[in-house]
């Protein structure tokens, strides 16, 4: 964090959870950034980053108690892509990196370098 905020960045993380659940998310694991509500998927659906959460897998989900709705505020039992955007202080996309896969995301190096390029 202190590498980002030297460079001006500003870190967000977007969720389509409800604010109350993400407030609970960020408080236990202490995070020093922002984390936005996208209520109903809109602007991950608006990027093209939303993928439906078919009947197998909510079983599965529901198995480990992980209520989607309950924490999306919505029964559309939709999910966003993992992934990381830098957008430019003029709102432009400079980057984007997205894998369905959560456990493959960019390092914190490399959109340091990203930053690095502005």
């Amino acid at each position: 964090m202190p590498k980002f905020e030297q460079l001006g960045a500003t870190v967000v993380a977007i969720s389509p959870q409800l604010a109350e659940w993400s407030a609970k998310i960020a408080k236990r694991h202490k995070l020093s950034f922002d984390v936005l509500s996208d209520a109903g998927n809109a602007v991950a659906g608006q990027w093209g980053l939303v993928h439906g959460v078919d009947g197998k897998l909510r079983e599965i989900y529901s198995g480990f108690g992980i209520d989607l709705p309950k924490y999306n505020g919505d029964d559309s039992w939709t999910l966003p892509l993992p992934a990381r955007a830098v957008i430019g202080a003029d709102g432009r996309l400079v980057s984007i990196h997205a894998d369905p896969d959560y456990t493959r995301r960019p390092e914190p190096e490399a959109t340091i370098a990203v930053l690095e390029s502005l």
